[in-house]
């Protein structure tokens, strides 16, 4: 397993190579988070290891450009200002756990054998399903570039929703989920926030993202028109000529013209 360390303190970087390379690691050291972004940018890790503060480009901005950039590895951020704030700062910019300093190297090793565990699945920061994005950390929503107020409850029936999208949800999975223990009313519960979201985040904006699929359950997609979507996101059928894969032209467009098998 392949590890990058971003630590400006040089004493803490080579112990932190030491113990790891002892562990089996191969470990790449950065001193600065400049460094660590090329190292992260031209290198494949299995884990980071990121001081918050370091000279060039602070930890929490370097693992929200990574994210940013659609890189998942796992990251755990090391600080010598434990608090809250200083916490929920390096989660909410993408982290996977956080380790305040002076730590034990048993339990950082601990802590990254769990990361690697997880693996690097994509998991961000900001929900998106097509032009829908949901902010867990700052509880806010937007439609494309409109803001969408929501209450709290509306707020976690979208969030659910949208962390499984175009996944078919029934009630009784969105009920254990979204409301408590401790709920007695009606399940039909579910059917009203089901239309206060659409009033909310679909029939202003002309959409129908908030689908129900009958006697199964909800689920969001991604319903934006095909042209106003990226190449990538479109059917094949849908792409430039260009684009489409050479298995889904028809024989005579194939590259060199020719039918497998057939003489010029």
């Amino acid at each position: 397993m392949r590890i990058l360390v971003v630590e400006d303190d040089k004493q803490l970087a080579a112990a932190l190579r030491r113990g790891l390379d002892a562990e089996g690691y191969a470990v790449d050291v950065a001193l600065t988070g400049t460094d660590g972004e090329w190292f992260a940018t031209e290198n494949t890790y299995d884990a980071m290891v990121v001081d918050v503060m370091l000279p060039g480009l602070d930890g929490d901005v370097l693992c929200a450009r990574r994210r940013e950039s659609g890189d998942w590895t796992p990251i755990l951020m090391l600080t010598a200002r434990s608090g809250p704030e200083q916490e929920a700062r390096a989660l909410d910019a993408g982290a996977d756990d956080f380790l305040a300093k002076p730590f034990s190297f048993m339990v950082l090793t601990a802590r990254l054998r769990a990361l690697l565990r997880r693996g690097g699945r994509e998991r961000p920061a900001v929900l998106e399903v097509g032009d829908l994005r949901l902010d867990p950390a700052t509880h806010r929503v937007w439609r494309g570039d409109m803001a969408v107020d929501l209450t709290p409850r509306q707020f976690s029936l979208l969030e659910l929703l949208m962390r499984h999208p175009d996944e078919v949800l029934s009630k009784a999975t969105i009920l254990k989920h979204v409301w408590d223990f401790a709920f007695d009313g009606h399940p039909n519960i579910v059917e009203v926030y089901v239309r206060q979201l659409r009033q909310r985040v679909d029939e202003p904006f002309g959409r129908a993202s908030l689908q129900t699929v009958r006697l199964v359950g909800y689920r969001v997609v991604d319903d934006r028109p095909d042209s106003d979507r990226p190449d990538s996101d479109r059917p094949d059928s849908d792409r430039p000529d260009s684009d489409r894969p050479d298995s889904d032209r028809p024989d005579s467009e194939r590259v060199g013209g020719d039918r497998a098998g057939e003489d010029p």
